[in-house]
């Protein structure tokens, strides 16, 4: 009876499939194990030896703007100082206008040195008297006292809640976020500073236990799903692990399929995504690992032209909120696939290579354009590889393997091999 059970069991479908490409060129996991603790090693020694380079310590030719984190007060005292100044333009006759500075892509910089985009500190009148910037200047000073009631109340809302207090003001949410960020230059504080949030996005498994607003969660714990990431990182502390290294997933599916294999567990990592384009609170949580655990940061995109833009917004920041890049850029994070030479090297089956649009061709060299990827030897030559075969993948076309190929063989041969750049 045994012995008829035994025959009848169903073998797992990738695990005893032993002729997957490149699965012999792997070594014992103790080796890639060594592998690892020697990339840990070194990350918390530079660490623990490199000094932080700020604005302030470089003698740059144009003189640039950078918000901080403000207590509650003290944002509260900031704009009730501006409406004070407010006040008195009008009586003394002569309206009122804000002085916003400029986050269009000629106000930005790059600094290699800190290795972020920086904003610039070029400003423009927005004037209540004008008619080519009323509206705006109504919908500036609505945002303000929205942020000043916040404050005032000590409570945090969404980006969706502020939209929604004054539809036919700001029409479109992309206004009334536009416009908050504009806020958070005006006054000089982060945009968390202002209490008000994005709606939960990005999740995290794996190897770390933090306390969230009180509570401890412990992400090995959270099943396939993870563990949501909190939009208010002034909820998320005390975080412990006893990590290798943190895995930055660009997509949702790539993620679910290293939660369910629990890979977390066989090479010790944190695995986080933002399900796509990263978000405020996901860029927050991860610079916030980063900088406490001391972890290398790999991270795993499309081999396409967004995945690397994708994967720049994280490490070097985002033009939109350059004013911010000090507290949102995760320094170091290394790119570990997929690349475009690895559509040849894995041998990527041509039915699962996409064709590039016209669009994707021209986002691709006008990324080569960028000082960001120009620093990067490496990324330029990946860059020119996708753009000369005009070809795309994206991670899922390693399941044409097997459905656990991306999980038993490539990543862990990646890591092997410390192929990374």
């Amino acid at each position: 009876m045994a012995a008829d059970k035994k025959k009848r069991r169903r073998p797992n479908s990738d695990s005893d499939t032993d002729n997957r490409p490149f699965k012999s060129k792997l070594k014992p996991d103790p080796v890639i194990l060594q592998t690892l603790k020697k990339l840990k090693s070194s990350c918390s020694a530079a660490a623990s030896t490199s000094k932080t380079l700020t604005l302030t310590d470089l003698n740059l030719s144009s003189s640039c703007r950078e918000v901080t984190d403000l207590p509650i007060d003290e944002v509260q005292s900031e704009i009730e100082s501006l409406a004070l100044k407010i006040a008195k333009s009008i009586l003394s006759g002569e309206g009122f206008s804000f002085s916003v500075p400029s986050r269009s892509s000629a106000n930005q910089l790059y600094v290699s040195e800190l290795d972020r985009i920086v904003l610039k500190d070029k400003s423009s009148l927005r004037n209540f008297g004008n008619v080519s910037t009323v509206r705006k200047a109504t919908i500036t000073l609505r945002i303000l006292q929205l942020v000043h009631q916040l404050c005032t109340s000590n409570i945090h809302v969404t980006k969706r809640d502020l939209f929604y207090t004054d539809v036919k003001l700001f029409q479109d949410q992309s206004q009334s976020d536009a416009v908050l960020d504009d806020v958070s230059c005006i006054v000089g504080c982060t945009r968390s500073s202002l209490n008000v949030v994005a709606a939960e996005k990005g999740v995290v498994v794996g190897r770390l236990i933090f306390s969230d607003n009180g509570d401890m969660i412990d992400c090995t714990k959270m099943g396939m799903g993870g563990k949501a990431i909190p939009p208010n990182i002034d909820r998320v502390g005390d975080m412990q692990s006893d990590a290798l290294y943190i895995l930055l997933v660009e997509k949702d599916a790539a993620f679910m399929r290293l939660s369910e294999d629990r890979f977390y567990n066989r090479f010790p990592c944190i695995i986080v995504t933002a399900k796509g384009q990263p978000d405020v609170a996901t860029r927050l949580f991860l610079r916030k690992m980063k900088m406490e655990l001391n972890l290398p940061v790999l991270a795993l995109v499309d081999s396409d032209p967004y995945g690397l833009k994708i994967l720049s917004v994280y490490g070097c920041g985002s033009k939109n909120m350059s004013y911010d890049s000090a507290n949102l850029t995760t320094p170091d994070i290394k790119w570990l696939g997929i690349r475009p030479s690895d559509l040849d090297k894995y041998k990527i089956p041509e039915q699962c290579r996409l064709p590039m649009t016209e669009q994707d061709i021209k986002t691709g060299k006008d990324l080569l354009e960028e000082d960001f990827v120009k620093k990067n030897p490496a990324w330029v030559e990946e860059l020119n590889l996708m753009v000369k075969t005009k070809q795309k993948a994206e991670i899922q076309a390693l399941s044409s393997f097997g459905f656990q190929y991306l999980s038993q063989v490539y990543l862990p041969l990646k890591l092997q091999e410390q192929d990374w750049l």
